[in-house]
């Protein structure tokens, strides 16, 4: 059996990493329980729905502490890049969730900006394959990702 290459397996993380922040907040819970929860029932495990795919757990696991870790400088860079009037605690769950994962993602180093845009814009269409959701997350996460790295972009914190 052939295992999954890592762009896959960065994939599955990220997808994995907005249901989780998703239902962290939908239902309340902590971080541990989610982390928990996908780690023993959902990162490549089998179910009456099929095998879920294999996943990057430590990157899984980085998306979700650095969202919480940082979740109010997330959300102020993405409010930045939203119209005035539909402030980040307006949008869309899934969408929020998504620009919050993403932000983690932002937040550090570890991936370039481009990527970890392009990577969030493919789970958009995912998420959204009728809407203009995917142009939407494009715009205010570059807005996002020149707020906090603009050194990746040419430019200086502004």
């Amino acid at each position: 059996m052939s295992r999954p290459d890592k762009r896959a397996l960065s994939r599955a993380a990220r997808l994995y990493a907005v249901q989780a922040l998703f239902q962290m907040e939908a239902a309340g819970q902590s971080v541990d329980r989610v982390l928990g929860e996908f780690r023993d029932f959902r990162i490549g495990a089998s179910d009456d729905e099929g095998t879920h795919p294999e996943a990057d757990q430590a990157l899984f696991s980085r998306i979700l502490d650095d969202a919480v870790t940082w979740q109010a400088k997330i959300d102020q860079a993405t409010d930045r890049g939203l119209v005035a009037k539909w402030p980040i605690d307006r949008i869309d769950p899934v969408l929020r969730a998504l620009f919050r994962a993403a932000g983690a993602e932002l937040a550090t180093p570890a991936t370039p900006p481009k990527v970890v845009i392009s990577e969030y814009v493919r789970l958009a269409e995912a998420f959204f394959p009728d809407g203009r959701e995917p142009k939407f997350v494009n715009a205010v996460l570059d807005h996002v990702a020149r707020g906090l790295r603009p050194e990746a972009f040419g430019g200086a914190a502004g």
